[in-house]
């Protein structure tokens, strides 16, 4: 009896965080599916898509890569106060004045990884994106399967030293779909020297 109730015992602690992570994943692809669908409802939304008027009416969806939790990190956030302002380099090249606000340190691919992040000094003064944080990057995919000048992802301002990078939600500036668009282009120090295969693809691979 005593090696069968320490038999159940063992099987639940060795079930117990398989069966968490069984339910725990589905709510992820939940989450991720969700923040495509809504990128998806913008971008078939005349208002609000960056996709020329003729593109809209035939508009399925946005190309992403496979859902994939391994792109979802824990990050140490550095702040960095004290920061000059600068005018990040766009494609058109009108100026968009910007202060590096930290840089976030996590593990990629099993290598050590670091990126900048920014703010605007336009958005702060704004309710809404008060708190908001800027992150452009490249990666290994550019050019061939995400798009060449690179993507971003928006952060919100932690309130400790640790900030959730999640590169599902990467996306293209609107540059990649339309002329027009006033895009900053990710600086030099922003350049992954790894693959990062998820969040939105190159605008060429559009169902």
């Amino acid at each position: 009896m005593i090696k069968q109730v320490l038999l159940a015992l063992l099987l639940i602690a060795y079930l117990g965080p398989i069966a968490l992570a069984q339910q725990v994943i589905p709510v992820y692809m939940q989450q991720i599916n969700r923040f495509q669908e809504e990128l998806n409802a913008e971008y078939a939304d005349t208002a609000t898509s960056p996709l020329p008027k003729a593109q809209i009416a035939g508009f399925k969806g946005l190309p992403f890569f496979p859902i994939d939790s391994a792109y979802r990190l824990t990050a140490t956030f550095v702040r960095t106060p004290g920061q000059l302002a600068f005018y990040m380099p766009t494609t058109t090249g009108n100026r968009k004045m910007y202060e590096k606000y930290g840089e976030v340190h996590f593990i990629l691919h099993g290598k050590k990884q670091m990126l900048t992040v920014y703010q605007s000094h336009t958005l702060r003064e704004t309710a809404a994106y008060k708190d908001y944080l800027f992150l452009p990057f490249t990666d290994l995919t550019n050019g061939h399967e995400s798009y060449g000048s690179g993507r971003f992802m928006d952060l919100r301002i932690p309130e400790g030293d640790t900030i959730t990078l999640d590169f599902n939600k990467a996306y293209n500036p609107y540059c990649a779909y339309s002329e027009g668009y006033n895009c900053p282009i990710p600086p030099r120090e922003n350049r992954l020297k790894v693959a990062v295969r998820a969040g939105v693809k190159a605008p060429a691979q559009a169902h």
